[in-house]
């Protein structure tokens, strides 16, 4: 694709896109620095840039950042930034739009990668001179625990659900699983160089862990045993499955491509994404279980492929500008998806490839966390927002808007049950944070609001198989799990 580039005063160390891309953090020591050396020692600055439409971007703000930063990761509402200072030993918060540093947490020897919890309530840390994480609760902005786990830990990283983050252990070429709940090490899995991704086998029996680096590993889970080894790409993305398990698909930046693996891990295909003979990165692949294929969101073409599973026969959509985030139908005959600037989201018809609606959708729709519904005859989803206290309800038959409830906040999950007459949406974000919203799905009306916890976070639902219960979790060091009927 087109490159654009800009001059910036530091030696960017880590880089990473925040507010749904509408910026783009860099974090390094500064250039001119000790003689134009860089050092462990040299001040830092965090670097924000606005992308601009046809030509490099820009920067808008230069944030002091301590003494060497490392990584940089940002919250969903591109609000603020969090920084390891390597230098100083120290997890910074840095307020994107206060453009300071707000607190210092410290951390032990040496923080390097981070990520944060997919609540956005803790920052995990990889220290990597003391062989800990440390684990910081970012909204009182201490330390919560230091947990060791093994040589040289330099990155972690989640499970979706958020029970269990792994840690590549560079000084021993392992992984370390850690049990969110106990904060203790459950395992050590010898695995190579920086795994990243980690995903089972539809029968449970084998995981599949991937690197950025492009590196794809197959585990025994029951004899903890490594059975294979491929490397995919230079720099990947994601992985997907297909629903029998024989075949995966590694989504590549580098280059840019889609790999496609036989459940050994074999190489079956190397297909390359370019679309008008310029190439794309693809940002995110998806299995589609009723279409039996893939679909690839590309980052730098207006188009969507689809991939058929079994004879891995290309499918290329047009579309007017790249989407991501997507959120499909459950038949998977459609698709809406989350443009760039995170203002509107775009339906297309995956059957005969055209563009059903577009829709104003200001403040950041999480459409990966959408629910959909049956109501008056008629299957709606619901998407909330990460930078706007509103739910959008979106008529999937003509996608069109039907409603934006307004919340009393950002919130971040949203649960329903073909059982229950109500959808269950948290206040994640903001000081409403402690409100649990019970909306009715056929009036899309707030019928009550559930705070049971004043000032603690009440957040993420879940209602029980037979959607008789709800349970809801009480987001605090002296946590619940809250079970209504």
């Amino acid at each position: 694709g087109r490159v654009s580039s800009v001059r910036i005063p530091i030696a960017p160390h880590n880089v990473e896109a925040a507010a749904g891309g509408r910026l783009l953090l860099a974090v390094g020591a500064d250039e001119a620095g000790h003689g134009g050396g860089r050092h462990h020692g040299d001040p830092g600055r965090v670097i924000v840039l606005e992308p601009v439409a046809g030509g490099a971007p820009r920067i808008i703000a230069e944030i002091p950042a301590g003494h060497h930063p490392a990584h940089v990761v940002a919250d969903r509402a591109g609000q603020q930034a969090f920084v390891t200072d390597s230098g100083a030993n120290a997890l910074l918060i840095v307020g994107l739009e206060e453009r300071r540093v707000l607190a210092r947490v410290l951390t032990g020897a040496y923080p390097h990668g981070l990520r944060l919890s997919p609540d956005g309530r803790e920052a995990w840390i990889a220290n990597v001179k003391d062989n800990t994480v440390s684990v910081v609760d970012v909204a009182a902005a201490r330390e919560e625990a230091r947990i060791p786990v093994g040589p040289s830990p330099v990155q972690v990283g989640f499970v979706p659900d958020g029970n269990r983050v792994f840690v590549s252990l560079r000084g021993s070429d392992a992984v370390a699983e850690i049990d969110v709940a106990t904060r203790r090490v459950a395992q050590r899995i010898p695995v190579g160089p920086g795994p990243v991704q980690v995903f089972a086998t539809p029968d449970g029996r084998f995981v599949y862990i991937m690197s950025r680096d492009g590196w794809v590993q197959k585990y025994d889970i029951w004899s903890l045993a490594e059975v294979g080894r491929i490397r995919a790409a230079l720099n990947s993305r994601n992985i997907a499955i297909s629903p029998d398990g024989q075949r995966i698909a590694v989504a590549n930046y580098l280059p840019e491509s889609l790999t496609i693996l036989d459940a050994d891990l074999n190489p079956l295909r190397l297909i390359e994404t370019e679309v008008g003979g310029t190439p794309s990165r693809v940002s995110a692949v998806y299995q589609a279980p009723q279409r039996r294929s893939f679909v690839l969101a590309l980052k730098d073409a207006p188009e969507i492929w689809e991939v058929a599973t079994a004879d891995l026969a290309i499918r290329r959509i047009p579309i007017d500008e790249p989407l991501d985030d997507f959120f499909f139908s459950p038949d998977y005959r459609q698709l809406i998806g989350a443009n760039r600037a995170g203002d509107k989201g775009v339906a297309i018809d995956l059957d005969d490839g055209h563009k059903v609606a577009e829709l104003p959708l200001p403040g950041m729709p999480h459409l990966g966390s959408g629910i959909t519904w049956e109501r008056g005859g008629r299957r709606v989803m619901a998407t909330p927002h990460l930078g706007e206290g509103v739910i959008s309800v979106i008529d999937m038959q003509d996608w069109s808007l039907v409603k934006q409830i307004k919340t009393d906040g950002p919130g971040f999950f949203l649960r329903g049950h073909a059982a229950s007459p109500y959808v269950w949406a948290d206040v994640f974000f903001g000081p409403h944070k402690d409100e649990m919203h019970v909306i009715d799905k056929e009036t899309l009306e707030i019928v009550k609001t559930l705070a049971p916890f004043p000032g603690q976070t009440f957040a993420h639902s879940e209602f029980t198989r037979d959607g008789s219960h709800v349970l809801v979790s009480l987001w605090e060091d002296e946590g619940a799990d809250v079970v209504y009927d």
